[in-house]
């Protein structure tokens, strides 16, 4: 069942692409790839597929359009995460708070790892939106970080619009295939962000399978302390 902010938003996107044409496509997915305010890729990419069908795009120019305005989104979401290193140690609160040995094993994880983590992730839905900030943050080297959100969005965007071109009037039925992978990540997320809580609380401790946490097995009081 479609909420009415679900229907809202895309009739919004198909609207901006029929009327704004190819520049609406390069502009929503540079929106999309920016993660802010969350766009559905899902919705875009298939309506530009049924949009070449129906003879009102050309599948060259969107195939372009998509992938330029997909690299400038991320490319402003790598800068801004660049920028805001500096600043990522004064957010939080008690141990919610990042230290300096954070962002370190960040720079250590994207140095061995950056190349598959952003090629993975821009395969995904709902990380694909937000990796660009973490890289741009661990200062990923600007040259690898395109080639490899190209070489990621490449296969997503051609098999979404290709998709759309297939299923032509029907290609709202893509988004519902792509549910149930939104799902199974907003709940992974979720269960990421209970398990960092746990830890932060000291009741588990790091690691694979947690264990109670300090909070769980308080130190005991001297004898000698008790009256």
């Amino acid at each position: 069942m479609n909420l009415p902010l679900i229907q809202t938003i895309v009739s919004w996107i198909t609207t901006v692409m029929t009327v704004v044409g190819l520049p609406g496509l390069l502009a929503l997915m540079a929106i999309e790839s920016f993660g802010l305010p969350p766009l559905p890729s899902e919705v875009i990419l298939p309506f530009a597929g049924f949009l070449i069908a129906d003879g009102t795009y050309s599948a060259t120019g969107a195939v372009a359009a998509a992938l330029v305005g997909g690299l400038a989104g991320s490319f402003i979401a790598y800068g801004i995460g660049r920028w805001a290193r500096d600043r990522l140690t004064t957010l939080g609160i008690g141990p919610f708070r990042l230290e300096a040995s954070h962002l370190d094993r960040m720079d250590r994880w994207f140095s061995r790892h950056g190349e598959v983590t952003v090629i993975v992730c821009r395969l995904l839905p709902v990380l694909r939106g937000y990796i660009s900030y973490p890289a741009g943050a661990a200062r990923m080297n600007a040259g690898r970080f395109g080639i490899y959100t190209f070489l990621g969005s490449l296969p997503f965007t051609v098999g979404l619009i290709y998709a759309g071109y297939l299923l032509r009037s029907d290609w709202t039925v893509v988004s519902s295939y792509f549910n149930l992978a939104n799902d199974l990540l907003l709940g992974l997320i979720a269960l990421t962000v209970l398990y960092l809580i746990l830890i932060a609380a000291g009741l588990v401790t790091f690691g694979w399978p947690p264990h109670r946490g300090p909070r769980w097995n308080p130190a005991p009081v001297p004898p000698n302390s008790r009256e």
